[in-house]
């Protein structure tokens, strides 16, 4: 049996199948983090959440940017072929503070394009969570994907 805390296995798991106990550790762990309450009290109160509940997972779920430190991200893009998409996709990149490293797009067929980004995100101005929700969001993206991260 492993006793060793770094010696455990982590998984990646989808936010909607997570326990509300464990989701509501992770929104009050965020709220101290932000200085937004002043105790751990404070924090359950405003969650609804115990504290032994906290206390409980409070050091065993992470937020996934928490957990991964890299600062590269590749992103692959399904995305309809408009005039100006491709420039208002990295508009939208560059104000979220991310540094375009490359640029990959396949020819447009049948009225769709292919696209992969190559991002440095160590001075964005948001989580990465968020910067995908706001991609996806755009009329003329398809389909978002996250290919990998590194160092």
């Amino acid at each position: 049996m492993r006793n060793d805390k770094y010696d455990k296995k982590f998984y990646l798991v989808r936010e909607d199948v997570l326990p509300e106990a464990m989701k509501k550790t992770i929104e009050a762990k965020e709220m101290l983090d932000r200085g937004k309450v002043d105790s751990v009290w404070d924090a359950v109160q405003k969650v609804d959440l115990s504290r032994s509940a906290f206390y409980k997972y409070r050091d065993t779920v992470f937020p996934f940017h928490t957990v991964v430190k890299e600062r590269l991200i590749s992103l692959f893009f399904h995305l309809e072929d408009r005039s100006g998409t491709l420039s208002h996709l990295l508009s939208v990149v560059a104000s979220a503070g991310c540094n375009v490293l490359t640029i990959h797009q396949t020819i447009p067929l049948q009225g769709r394009a292919n696209v992969t980004l190559s991002l440095n995100t160590g001075d964005m101005s948001m989580e990465i969570d968020e910067l995908l929700t706001l991609l996806r969001k755009l009329e003329f993206v398809e389909k978002v994907e996250v290919l990998g991260s590194g160092a």
